[in-house]
């Protein structure tokens, strides 16, 4: 094969043409470009075969309309282009106009009549598999060979192949992923569903009965609750049961953010708009377009990004950080917080007219401590899930380990509950956990929620007192602020404290 300096010029051309862009169309139409000004050839066109139906349609064409393209359209094996790609080997047709095969389906070439043309085809393939067809116009010379032209454009074709190949290695990638997400999400609506929450308790049921309802609107949830509560799991479950569900669910951990980073992270920010910021990035809203935005611990946020969110919630619009385009979105905002946003608003450390807007539908999820009749189903559920990942078989607690559990008054709540059971089932040795397999902690409150069958009514109004006085020890961590809630003075508190030896 001999290559001038000409085609070589060529295929050097060709190659920073499909190294250029990723967009196949835009690359192959700089390809039919350089054939054009370099090898003076006309009419370059790409056919490729269509998996769909596999036909024969015109990919890109140099000089032809949309409307033309369109007819473009051939069966395997019909007409010369057909008919490279049913054998594989490129055809030379000196004369085109005096060419029964060619079907000049675009009608685009009028002047055939008036001057001559060669056409030259070639096939293009991947691997041994041919997908498609180069071709090209050449104007007629007399008796000149076309080989050395032939050999080019075959060249020219095989990193056309190339190209084609990389186009399905990503189409195929990007159906994957698309179906990974369509199966993540569909694992996602199962987890969240309302169904898939424990709990057993009279006050539980009450309250995902209101979150039903309340999903099936655009309403602004505030979700209120100590940490650990599950504030986060019935966010996500009014998502799943919502609308929006097939939208994205966008999660936002207000307090874990520092304050100069999460104006940024909520609305997003152009480049240049601070050192380090390297190009465009969108912000969380932005992410949740269409869908929903949990924005967890709303109590820590900033005066200045409450400023930016009421504004959010008010005209649905925003910049992002150092940009001037106004961003409209659909957002519904789910916002959840363990703090006293009424005491906030009064202090003025939240804004009352921020608060208004979040607190459309309220929603307080109870302690731990005030459902004690869920403790013992979620300590099961959470044994199922550490048995699976610890590959362990232990069926569940004795009854003194139950008794240690429903005794504590849990101040990390549900949260604090799974973390005792994933060390419990990590620590177990046994069939079944016991007492030794518990923190030590926990074992100490046991004497406060046991009542001894066959007491006296004294005996069971101590044991009341004892489990509500090291409840209120446990809650607020201190005396003062127990005995206020207890309705004691603390001297009383502590007589109580030091009468039932209670160690908090």
């Amino acid at each position: 094969m001999v290559i001038n300096d000409v085609k070589l010029k060529v295929l050097v051309e060709v190659g920073e043409a499909l190294s250029s862009s990723l967009d196949l169309g835009k690359s192959l139409n700089s390809i039919l470009k350089v054939l054009s000004d370099h090898l003076e050839m006309q009419r370059g066109t790409i056919t490729l075969v269509d998996p769909r139906t596999n036909e024969l349609r015109i990919e890109v064409a140099q000089g032809l309309t949309k409307e033309e393209k369109e007819r473009g359209r051939y069966k395997i094996g019909e007409g010369i282009t057909g008919r490279v790609v049913a054998t594989g080997q490129p055809m030379i047709i000196r004369d085109i106009g005096a060419e029964p095969l060619f079907l000049n389906r675009t009608k685009a070439r009028k002047e055939l009549e008036s001057r001559q043309f060669a056409f030259l085809c070639v096939p293009i393939k991947v691997g041994n598999k041919v997908v498609g067809a180069l071709s090209a116009d050449h104007l007629f010379r007399g008796d000149i060979s076309y080989e050395v032209d032939i050999d080019t454009l075959t060249i020219i074709a095989a990193m056309v192949g190339q190209a084609v190949k990389v186009r399905e290695l990503a189409a195929k990638d990007k159906q994957e992923v698309i179906a990974e997400n369509r199966q993540l999400k569909e694992q996602l609506k199962g987890k969240y569903k309302f169904g898939e929450i424990v709990y057993s308790s009279a006050v539980m049921d009450k309250i995902l009965e209101s979150a039903k309802q309340v999903a099936a609107s655009s309403a602004n949830v505030l979700l209120r609750g100590e940490s650990g509560t599950g504030k986060e799991l019935v966010a996500a479950a009014i998502h799943f049961a919502s609308p929006r569900a097939n939208k994205p669910f966008i999660k936002v951990a207000c307090a874990a953010l520092p304050e100069n980073l999460l104006e940024s992270e909520l609305f997003g920010y152009e480049r240049g708009a601070f050192t380090g910021a390297m190009e465009r990035k969108a912000g969380r809203f932005e992410m949740a377009n269409g869908g929903t935005i949990f924005l967890d611990e709303i109590g820590d946020l900033t005066p200045a990004t409450q400023v930016k969110l009421l504004r959010v919630l008010q005209e649905k619009e925003f910049e992002r950080l150092g940009g001037t385009e106004t961003i409209k979105i659909d957002v519904r905002v789910i916002c959840a917080t363990h703090r006293d946003l009424e005491i906030m608003v009064k202090e003025r450390k939240f804004r009352e007219d921020l608060f208004y807007r979040i607190n459309v539908f309220p929603i307080t999820l109870p302690p731990l401590r005030d459902r004690k009749e869920d403790v013992a189903l979620l300590a099961t559920h959470f044994i199922h899930k550490y048995n699976k990942e610890n590959a362990k078989k232990i069926a569940g607690l004795n009854r003194s380990s139950l008794d240690v559990l429903m005794a504590y008054a849990w101040p990390g709540n549900v949260r604090e509950l799974e973390n005792v059971i994933e060390r419990a089932v990590v620590l177990c040795r046994k069939e079944v956990i016991t007492p030794d397999d518990l923190p030590p902690g926990l074992k100490e409150a046991q004497e406060f929620d046991i009542t001894p069958a066959g007491a006296t009514l004294p005996e069971i109004v101590a044991s009341i007192e004892r489990q509500r006085i090291n409840d209120a020890l446990q809650k607020y961590k201190s005396q003062r602020k127990a005995a206020k809630a207890l309705g004691l003075t603390e001297r009383m508190l502590g007589y109580k404290i030091t009468k039932y030896k209670i160690n908090y």
